[in-house]
């Protein structure tokens, strides 16, 4: 039996010794339905704050629109939508949603439908689709310190936003650096997995390493592109790494649906071959998850998640270290209520954030991924002490 002594507390600290201790001096985890109860309060407590938010940030701008004209503005056009769509198929009926006034500015219905609104549900999807590969990426690998840079997604995706900028290319319109970021953040995620891979399987510590090594070479094309580019195209270059909501479209949101709608469900199939997972490989092996498979799967919705938030709002770190980690300390590591919990508190926090970068400043859009890195870095560090504590020490 490998049992280990704790530096801080001097008490035996293996699985086996865990397992042999008196009942009386083991942790007690609280009941299934105590995690479920708070699970769901959460999941509630997330729904209501992201309308809440929605509604504040459409209001808040240059023209302020009060909260009760945002949601009469909403109202009228969800039923109008729906009269809409049922008369389509011969159903005639009188909604009674039309309630609330509408925006009094002139320019109050086209500033929430055409500026404000598709910035928020854009921040929405990308908020979402980041937190929840960040509880992918840390379900995956076992470690709560795992984040969906370590497969190489968003540095490949700059590579090609940087080539773009510093060639001048245009072939697809305003499509072109979108595209180009999310094609070779693709191609450098499935060029991690595949060179991790040894003997028909990926063991994780390869993987990690590779995505460094894979990360460092990205990295190093971006620093040359921006040494060789335009001081106009190395400001698009530096500008487009700090993130931004900026100029978002419907056209934008309508391209990212699908990529997070195909990564959401990849994900909610995930989420019990992933508890699994955390016994340990063996152990899900025998219980009958394909390990191999569901990495694979794992990595490839991961890809397709930061692939299309990164390819439209650029490089926003740390939201999918931060809020899987703060629900997972709310409400346990079950996966089926962490994995919809962590898109809920992504896309919350997003709104948030892109909210404060388009306020907090007058006549000015602070980049958004200098906010959540502001708020996010002194987490990580947090985080790093708190593990660091509990294992009583790296070494």
């Amino acid at each position: 039996m490998n049992v280990t002594s704790s530096p801080r507390t001097g008490e035996l600290t293996s699985d086996d010794t865990r397992a042999a201790a008196p009942a009386a001096t083991r942790p007690v985890p609280p009941p299934p339905s105590s995690r479920r109860t708070r699970g769901a309060f959460l999941l509630m407590g997330l729904g209501v704050a992201l309308v809440a938010v929605t509604v504040v940030a459409a209001g808040r701008g240059q023209m302020a629109i009060p909260p009760a004209e945002v949601a009469g503005s909403i109202a009228h056009r969800l039923d109008s939508g729906l009269e809409w769509v049922l008369g389509r198929v011969g159903v005639t009926v009188d909604l009674p949603l039309d309630i609330g006034p509408l925006p009094a500015h002139v320019q109050g219905e086209n500033t929430l439908w055409l500026v404000r609104f598709p910035r928020v549900v854009l921040a929405m999807l990308v908020g979402a689709a980041l937190a929840t590969a960040g509880a992918l990426m840390q379900g995956t690998f076992g470690n709560p310190l795992a984040e969906p840079a370590i497969v190489g997604v968003s540095p490949g995706a700059a590579v090609g936003a940087s080539l773009v900028f510093v060639t001048g290319t245009s072939a697809l319109g305003e499509w072109t650096v979108p595209v180009a970021a999310f094609s070779t953040g693709l191609i450098a995620t499935l060029l991690v997995y595949f060179l991790s891979r040894s003997g028909g399987r990926t063991e994780v510590v390869t993987l990690i390493l590779t995505g460094v090594a894979v990360t460092a070479v990205a990295f190093a094309i971006v620093a040359f592109a921006t040494f060789v580019a335009t001081p106009e195209a190395r400001e698009q270059i530096v500008f487009w790494q700090l993130g931004s909501l900026n100029g978002a479209r419907w056209v934008a949101v309508a391209a990212v649906v699908p990529f997070v709608v195909v990564g959401l469900v990849a994900a909610g199939w995930l989420a019990r071959p992933l508890d699994l997972l955390s016994l340990g490989d063996r152990a899900a092996r025998h219980l009958g998850v394909h390990v191999e498979r569901v990495r694979i799967v794992a990595i490839v919705a991961v890809a397709l998640l930061v692939g299309a938030g990164v390819a439209f709002a650029g490089v926003i770190g740390f939201v999918g270290l931060v809020v899987p980690h703060l629900v997972r300390m709310v409400i346990g590591p079950g996966h089926r209520m962490l994995l919809p919990a962590s898109a809920l508190g992504g896309a919350v926090l997003l709104v948030t954030a892109d909210l404060v970068a388009r306020t907090a400043m007058t006549h000015a859009d602070l980049p958004i991924g200098m906010l959540t890195a502001l708020v996010g870095g002194p987490f990580f560090f947090w985080l790093l002490r708190r593990t660091r504590s509990r294992a009583g020490g790296w070494g």
